[in-house]
């Protein structure tokens, strides 16, 4: 299960930059409202990655600590690019929750066989707010 949490942990650090990139680097008309919403997803992902690196320590486990380390062990890509169209942003970041949900979920299930109450309570939560967050991009997409 720790290295899911290492995994998932990377991929919330991975996530942080490249949901900067898509932030700073939006264009066209619904600018203001897709700028506003990453922004959201950032912040809500720094507090996501406080919270699971502080449950590792917590279990005496080393979370990891570099962004290369991050890089090697995350299943979420950087982006190069710098010029996105909304759609385009809001395609990535669909794509890159429903990742963060399976993951959420896979990690919510070792720790209910592994009866860790408290990681199960915290995932269940990451997998409701991925579900909350899908469902406004699926409305957003919808034309």
């Amino acid at each position: 299960m720790y290295g899911k949490l290492n995994q998932y942990l990377s991929n919330l650090a991975v996530l942080n930059v490249k949901l900067h990139n898509l932030h700073w680097n939006v264009v066209g008309l619904e600018f203001v409202q897709v700028h506003e919403f990453t922004e959201s997803l950032y912040d809500d992902f720094f507090e996501k990655y406080d919270a699971v690196a502080e449950l590792m320590k917590m279990r005496e486990e080393n979370p990891l600590v570099t962004m290369e380390d991050y890089l090697k062990n995350s299943s979420i890509n950087e982006l190069k690019e710098n010029k996105f169209s909304p759609a385009e942003v809001l395609e990535i970041v669909k794509d890159d929750l429903s990742k963060m949900r399976d993951l959420a979920i896979e990690i919510r299930n070792l720790a209910d066989e592994a009866n860790d109450f408290v990681i199960v309570g915290e995932f269940e939560g990451h997998v409701a707010d991925y579900d909350k967050n899908l469902w406004f991009l699926k409305a957003m997409l919808t034309k």
